[in-house]
């Protein structure tokens, strides 16, 4: 028994003063409003309204019932009207989960500018290393992975980026700049202790008329540590030749601060994702949070940081 619109029933015949009144003012039939009356009777054990041919009238107990069903149903139309307002108001509290890189050095710059759109809503980020997976206690959750994503979520993409190669101008003037990746052997790298990248590094040439791709296994790091930032501080003051994703180098790159080694070869990519919890109903913060990653980093399988179109902050 649905007792809800059984109350709501019951207030409206109250209020109408009669069944057929009552139906029309529902848009029900008769038979409906009298079913659900007598439901909620049965229900409660006693007779809220007494019926005659000519007319009806609350009883006793029914007048008291009343009160109570009337503050029932006034506090549900409430109490939702309240959470409409909130799904569709832009405000409350967002909590994100980021990799550590990620939002450094993107996701901060962009900040302001979402701030000064949607005022009412704060943030709080959380950053662990190699994010893998969404955890449903977040809002959202930002990652960034080789491979096709899995799970109960909903993902989002927001773009690709590419493993680059860089090095600062200091050191290429010192050691000279690589014109092939058998060249690197001759170079300082510093490269994460994953054993991936220990098994060999593939490179793919942009024109196809310069050859195959190839594997090469590189020589020991001077540098080995799976902290983005430690890498992108020792290439910045001369270390050696790093590959880190597009999104971390993108300023240095523009400052001169770093360039590019082999650029006419290609490693690898990922694709950055922005994953909600499967929820049916998102929250307004929520879905304007999505679409403000998206506009800003544009929601494409292309590098935006590379190519100069990532949104300015």
């Amino acid at each position: 028994m649905d007792l809800l619109r059984a109350f709501r029933t019951f207030v409206r015949v109250a209020d109408e003063g009669s069944f057929a009144q009552a139906a029309r003012s529902l848009d029900n039939d008769p038979a409906v409003v009298t079913r659900l009356v007598a439901e909620l009777e049965d229900h409660l054990g006693v007779r809220l309204v007494h019926r005659t041919t000519r007319r009806m009238t609350i009883t006793p107990i029914g007048e008291e019932f009343l009160v109570q069903a009337r503050q029932i149903v006034a506090d549900v139309d409430d109490a939702c009207a309240m959470a409409d307002v909130a799904a569709r108001e832009t405000r409350g509290h967002l909590r994100v989960l980021a990799p550590p890189a990620f939002a450094s050095h993107q996701l901060a710059k962009h900040l302001p500018r979402f701030r000064r759109q949607y005022p009412l809503v704060t943030i709080e980020i959380a950053t662990r290393g190699g994010v893998e997976a969404v955890d449903e206690s977040f809002d959202v959750t930002l990652l960034h992975t080789r491979h096709a994503l899995t799970g109960n979520f909903v993902a989002r993409r927001l773009a690709r980026t590419e493993a680059v190669l860089c090095a600062s101008p200091a050191y290429l003037n010192r050691r000279g700049r690589p014109e092939h990746p058998h060249d690197l052997r001759l170079h300082d790298t510093l490269l994460p202790p994953i054993s991936e990248l220990q098994r060999g590094v593939v490179f793919e040439p942009l024109d196809p008329a310069a050859g195959e791709p190839l594997r090469m296994v590189p020589k020991q790091p001077v540098l080995a540590t799976v902290h983005i930032d430690t890498n992108l501080a020792s290439v910045l003051h001369g270390l050696g030749v790093a590959g880190l994703p597009s999104f971390v180098i993108e300023d240095a790159l523009n400052k001169g601060q770093l360039e590019r080694v082999l650029p006419a070869w290609r490693l690898f990519s990922y694709t950055v994702w922005a994953a909600t919890p499967t929820r049916k109903h998102l929250p307004a913060r929520t879905r304007v949070f999505l679409e403000f990653l998206i506009q800003s980093f544009g929601g494409e399988d292309r590098d935006p940081w590379l190519t100069g179109t990532a949104a300015p902050a």
